[in-house]
């Protein structure tokens, strides 16, 4: 379905994703596709001293798609990245797979974001700058909040500590994805319209 396909009105009540023809076939791509996308992101990690959790651009790819696929496709797309990763499938951070280890919380919070930010795509909140850096904020302060719980418990350290480790070195280059996520959106409803 293209949005000239759509009448103008339900619009407002889709997300990207709904502008793809098809159905059943198309949701399963798009979920697939969205796992194996968030695979890809996690190969471009960066390893520093200030923190034990890399620097890659999963969480981007997390908010990606779970405001272009919406709120079930996308929880879809994180939980199979997620169940993929824990039976072998090397596309985690620098191909590792399993589960456990200090940065597995954050990938746990990857399915929470998703279908959080696929919900407020799906009310509209990725058609404006603003609405769509305060719809990625959510996102993201769920991905820190489970990520530095899961942390805090794995390394046996305070949530101060935690924080430190697990939050204040990402909110730079996070902010940077919020960034280009705001422009992103809402040029691409601006074309759909069209």
């Amino acid at each position: 379905m293209s949005a000239a396909a759509v009448a103008p009105h339900r619009l407002d009540r889709l997300v990207l994703a709904d502008l793809v023809p098809g159905a059943l076939v198309r949701d399963i791509a798009l979920v697939v596709g969205g796992a194996g996308l968030t695979g890809l992101a996690a190969q471009v990690s960066i390893h520093t001293a200030l923190s034990p959790v890399p620097f890659t651009l999963q969480t981007l790819s997390v908010l990606v798609v779970g405001a272009a696929l919406g709120s079930v496709r996308g929880l879809l797309s994180m939980l199979l990245y997620l169940l993929g990763g824990m039976v072998g499938v090397p596309w985690y951070a620098n191909q590792e797979h399993g589960w456990g280890g200090p940065a597995f919380g954050y990938i746990l919070g990857f399915v929470v974001a998703a279908g959080l930010v696929g919900a407020l795509a799906k009310r509209g909140a990725d058609r404006h700058v603003v609405s769509t850096v305060l719809l990625m904020v959510a996102g993201s302060v769920v991905i820190y909040l489970i990520g530095t719980v899961w942390l805090a418990v794995d390394l046996h350290i305070g949530s101060a500590e935690a924080f430190k480790l697990g939050v204040r070195p990402f909110l730079a280059t996070d902010a940077i994805k919020i960034g280009l996520a705001a422009l992103a959106f809402p040029t691409a409803w601006k074309l759909a319209r069209r």
